[in-house]
């Protein structure tokens, strides 16, 4: 027991921390729901009523002419999945397990591998749930063409990226505002159910209402996703650098809180939480 361990080179250690986040990314997965595939089926029908119930709205209400030419439940998808892995994203950011957790007690484990555990356990079930939904709408109602499949899941993987990068803020907020943390976490969240833009298109609006929305990171991986699945939408007023700088920056201001929380957290305020 007291013989020194010999030092690991680092294609060892990166081998074992991949280990180790593949294994904990199982764990999160499964802490949810103990079937995988009920798992699966819960976050397909999350996304098909959320598109049901837009689809229900812009009848409704008229909408469906500020859609873009095409298909038009293919436009509200386009919507739907970028704005549900973002949100997803940040939720399962913001409750991966901080420093004070007991699986933290185990040598190997740290919290930089619970948050890349909680952010990849979140993108594979909304990636493999978006698949399936697109393969049901596929062969049961419309065969469906997209211009740049590519170029539409990096939107969908720039949208999962930017809701890391603001779970990872909350994340680093909550130990000493754990109240206030998930309050502005949940805002955050009810707001882009508009701010994301995923009703219409930012080529259609106009100057005044264009400035409310262009700050939303999600917004532009939104507006460009469209533009990547339909060949007649060229967006202009949006950009794919602008959600990159914002979720970098944004990923190191919530690294920086969760290593001072890291070092300073103690249990007795995590338990008065």
């Amino acid at each position: 027991m007291f013989a020194k361990s010999a030092p690991r080179g680092r294609l060892s250690a990166a081998l074992n921390i991949l280990a180790l986040i593949y294994h904990s990314t199982v764990r999160s997965i499964r802490q949810g729901n103990r079937n995988a595939i009920f798992a699966l089926l819960s976050a397909m029908l999350q996304t098909m009523i959320l598109v049901g119930a837009f689809y229900f709205m812009f009848t409704i209400l008229g909408l469906r002419k500020n859609a873009i030419r095409g298909d038009f439940l293919l436009y509200i998808m386009s919507g739907i999945f970028l704005f549900v892995c973002h949100i997803k994203a940040m939720g399962a950011v913001f409750g991966a397990e901080g420093p004070v957790s007991p699986m933290m007690q185990h040598a190997p484990m740290n919290t930089i591998i619970a948050i890349a555990s909680a952010a990849l356990g979140s993108l594979y079930i909304q990636v493999i749930s978006m698949f399936c939904v697109l393969f049901l709408y596929h062969i049961i109602i419309s065969p469906i063409q997209i211009d740049d499949p590519a170029g539409a899941f990096a939107m969908l993987l720039l949208a999962w990226f930017t809701g890391v990068a603001a779970g990872l803020v909350f994340l680093g907020l909550k130990p000493w505002i754990p109240g206030l943390a998930g309050i502005l976490q949940s805002v955050y969240s009810r707001a882009n159910m508009i701010a994301s833009g995923k009703m219409f298109v930012a080529n259609t609006l106009p100057g005044y209402l264009l400035a409310m929305f262009d700050w939303n990171p999600l917004f532009h991986a939104i507006d460009q996703a469209r533009g990547f699945t339909f060949i007649n939408y060229n967006p202009h007023f949006s950009n794919i650098q602008y959600p990159i700088k914002v979720a970098i920056v944004l990923i190191m201001i919530g690294l920086m809180l969760e290593f001072f929380a890291r070092k300073n957290v103690s249990l007795s305020r995590s338990a008065g939480r």
